[in-house]
């Protein structure tokens, strides 16, 4: 269904007291063919959002509210974004779905497309015969079928930086499909805004450790991704990082190549890939830095080689490309907008 300014999609957001929510309210607010018509969250958390925020003072007169589905279907709304955590999506989805609403899901409840996986690395899945109507939320990769779908799993942050480095170097025949190891770096921002002792300043300042070191949930969504874009399985080792900044994400891959491999040939399989991708920049010479794209929807990409292996790197804004502004270019495509909408 298409809509323009006149007719504007008019969205509920489910979940905007966290850090991604708050970005989301933030552009939706002023997007040019969508209206927020409603922000719902949990009991604990509610509230005028300008009070959550101080920043949206004179911006947003919206309170945050008990999340009821009977309140949510009185908002004659298009559209939720849910940003919640996994379980707590699974639970919305089918209520959602039940009165009529399309629906992006941040969490990963609906990102895997098997139950057997998605339950040994998060939990029991009470709606998983919904795996088979969710679309994958990568756009560069998926926007077709994202524009056909009522049900959006929006992509974690770490594998949109890593599959969009990655998979055109796959699709070339650049690299091996196996022994793929991916290093990566993320802002604070992304533990979320819970309080945690792990993420007070005291111990996170002038720090900089791995986490995740028995293996990462992203990991098998990365795997999953590759594997669908380049038409063979794709095996990864994935690291992540915690890093004293706010925002902010770095990937940095390391593949072995084929012998069609050269650093000629893998930047121009990366600019090829994304010569008609508003949001991805192709950086020679390995120039990419978290500080280009904060603040933006932009993911920078870069190749070269080194002693016989295959150097891929990516930057990204983790609450943005790699949660809300990703989510809003979905909704462009979800109803038939340009991708672009509201996004610059």
């Amino acid at each position: 269904m298409a809509m323009n300014a006149t007719t504007p999609i008019r969205v509920v957001l489910v979940g905007g007291s966290g850090y991604a929510g708050f970005e989301a309210l933030r552009w939706l607010r002023r997007h040019p063919a969508a209206q927020v018509v409603g922000v719902f969250g949990p009991e604990g958390e509610l509230g005028p959002m300008n009070e959550f925020y101080p920043l949206l003072t004179g911006q947003c007169d919206l309170d945050q509210e008990r999340f009821d589905i009977d309140a949510v279907a009185s908002r004659g709304a298009d559209l939720a974004m849910l940003c919640v955590p996994h379980k707590v999506a699974m639970a919305y989805v089918p209520k959602l779905r039940k009165i009529g609403l399309k629906v992006i899901d941040w969490s990963a409840d609906y990102r895997l497309n098997s139950r057997e996986v998605y339950e040994n690395w998060y939990c029991e899945h009470t709606d998983a015969d919904r795996f088979a109507e969710a679309v994958y939320g990568l756009p560069e990769y998926f926007a077709d079928d994202i524009a056909k779908a009522d049900l959006v799993a929006n992509p974690g942050c770490y594998p949109t930086c890593t599959s969009l480095a990655a998979a055109p170097i796959l699709e070339a025949g650049l690299i091996e499909p196996t022994g793929i190891v991916v290093n990566a770096v993320s802002g604070v921002s992304g533990a979320g805004r819970r309080p945690n002792l792990a993420l007070h300043f005291p111990e996170t300042n002038e720090s900089f450790k791995p986490y995740g070191v028995g293996g990462h949930r992203h990991q098998p969504e990365m795997e999953q991704v590759l594997s669908t874009v380049s038409g063979q399985t794709v095996d990864l080792l994935f690291q992540p990082h915690l890093c004293p900044m706010d925002r902010g994400m770095l990937c940095s891959i390391y593949a072995d190549p084929t012998c069609e491999a050269t650093p000629e040939k893998l930047l121009a399989a990366l600019t090829e890939a994304y010569a008609d991708k508003p949001f991805v920049r192709v950086r020679p010479g390995g120039a990419v830095n978290t500080k280009h794209v904060a603040g933006t929807n932009f993911c920078d990409v870069a190749a070269t080689m080194n002693k016989g292996k295959v150097k891929l790197f990516s930057v990204l804004d983790n609450l943005l490309k790699g949660a809300s502004t990703q989510a809003i270019q979905n909704m462009n495509l979800m109803f038939g907008l340009d991708e672009t909408a509201g996004l610059y």
